[in-house]
């Protein structure tokens, strides 16, 4: 037993020195504390690294399917009012979502930006007093109203009950509304009357769309748009302007749900129209993300880039409708975004090599001080240091 204790006492690599042979000096007490304090400094840092989580971020390619891609927007045309602004959204695939009404809402804003009314589009319409019958005269006791549709009938079923339904059935004509006042629907609704009283108004309009997760575009312009001839137009005609306004200021625009750290380029950015006409048109690269937090919660999402290009109307150019247009597309890679502790191991290392290393780098500066001390020392005392 004394022969094994005696060689593991051959085995220590730290020899103890008597504390008579110790020499203590000034430079080497100062060194000290000066040491000790890094190691705390350090030590509290790698702490708080180990305490918080870190997010390591990867690049993958997207394989994803058949997923679809959330819009969020809140946008407001200072200039334009709520009656003769739309949304239209569509993409490569060929899907169209034209004069869009749902999960919108507006609000008409005055000229000080203050909210006079908010409405959701798409649900009532003005009641109609006294209306006609198609064969013409008042409707009777048990008579049910079926308005014209003024030659846009699909079938000789169908009936246009209000202006918007009348204007819905000659947009699905691919025919523009010259003059709603021809219209008994919209002349009873005061359809051009609307428009004038919100004359001077604008409009803060703000939802979200669901779109196919492939290539595509969304605007807001004035007038209904419908195809002609293949072509996106919009029918401006019943508006009687040669000119709109369309400075705009985006709120907020977001693909997808918000995460921490996410930056859209977009939020707070305002444009004034200074030419009489044109469309203002965001080319937008997405780039999917996925974000995961530390208790494994994944949240899919998208960042995205932009560039900005104004283009004036031209006069009889169709593509040239004025409107603000977001030309959108996808990133084929995915970033991934993963919160995660530092591992205690990792941490019991970093803090060895802090205390380690400050307590070398210490140790050599001291011997160099004291050993410095002595040879200026020892040359002195036979007069050699001048």
């Amino acid at each position: 037993m004394e022969g094994l204790i005696s060689r593991l006492r051959s085995l220590d690599a730290y020899p103890k020195i008597n504390e008579d042979f110790y020499s203590r000096t000034l430079s080497g007490g100062i060194i000290t504390i000066v040491s000790s304090i890094v190691m705390l400094l350090l030590f509290i840092s790698e702490l708080r690294l180990y305490l918080h989580a870190v997010t390591e971020t990867k690049l993958v390619v997207d394989t994803s399917r058949g997923e679809t891609l959330r819009i969020n927007f809140d946008v407001t045309f200072p200039a334009l009012p709520c009656s003769i602004l739309s949304l239209d959204a569509m993409d490569i695939s060929g899907e169209q979502h034209l004069d869009v009404k749902h999960d919108i809402i507006k609000k008409r804003l005055d000229s000080h930006g203050n909210v006079i009314e908010a409405r959701q589009e798409g649900i009532g319409a003005p009641k109609i007093e006294k209306p006609l019958q198609r064969h013409g005269g008042r409707l009777d006791h048990n008579e049910t109203y079926c308005g014209s549709c003024y030659g846009a009938e699909a079938s000789d079923e169908d009936c246009c009950n209000s202006c918007e339904e009348v204007r819905e059935a000659y947009r699905k004509k691919g025919w523009a509304l010259s003059n709603p006042d021809l219209i008994d629907q919209c002349k009873r609704e005061g359809f051009l009357q609307r428009i004038k009283d919100e004359e001077g108004e604008g409009c803060n309009i703000y939802g979200f769309l669901e779109v196919n997760k492939v290539a595509g575009n969304f605007h807001f312009a004035p007038g209904k748009s419908f195809q002609q001839s293949n072509v996106h137009v919009h029918d401006l005609l019943a508006f009687q302007k040669d000119s709109f306004n369309i400075s705009h200021k985006i709120n907020r625009l977001a693909f997808g749900e918000y995460f921490p750290g996410v930056v859209n380029p977009l939020d707070g950015v305002h444009w004034t129209q200074e030419t009489p006409s044109g469309m203002y048109q965001y080319f937008i690269k997405v780039v999917p993300t996925v974000y995961t937090d530390i208790s494994g919660h994944t949240i899919q999402s998208n960042q995205f880039s932009v560039t900005e290009h104004y283009r004036t109307a031209e006069v009889g150019r169709l593509q040239s409708l004025p409107g603000v247009f977001f030309f959108y597309d996808l990133s084929p890679i995915k970033v991934t975004f993963t919160e995660e502790h530092i591992s205690f191991l990792h941490f019991l290392t970093n803090v060895c090599a802090i205390v380690g290393g400050v307590f070398t780098v210490s140790g050599i500066l001291d011997s160099f001080i004291y050993h410095g001390q002595r040879a200026i020392k020892k040359k002195m005392e036979i007069g050699k240091f001048s």
